[in-house]
């Protein structure tokens, strides 16, 4: 998770980064591109990991996000869920809690 979130942060100063986020995405939910540069301006500001739990080979990562477009301060919070495939962990899906 923190690699994934390293990799929107930093982006637009590295785009192959974007491909590294494919990579990293379950071949069953990745989209075909994420056309980053495409996006609003965004200022990343940290990642708060607020729990984790690891299943075998699933594991669910609960975080909050914080970044800023246009100096508006906003917040994702997600509960993400990965599958480890050969040793390597991928982004499966995530929903957002009520």
């Amino acid at each position: 998770m923190r690699s994934r979130y390293t990799a929107f942060a930093l982006a637009k100063f590295y785009p192959s980064l974007e491909e590294y986020l494919l990579q990293t995405w379950h071949v069953d939910t990745r989209p075909a591109a994420l056309n980053l540069a495409e996006d609003p301006p965004t200022k990343w500001l940290g990642l708060q990991i607020k729990r984790t739990e690891t299943l075998g080979e699933t594991a669910t990562v609960e975080f909050v996000a914080r970044y800023k477009i246009a100096g508006k301060a906003e917040r994702l919070h997600e509960i993400s869920q990965f599958e480890r495939i050969d040793g390597c962990w991928y982004y499966l899906a995530g929903s957002y809690p009520d």
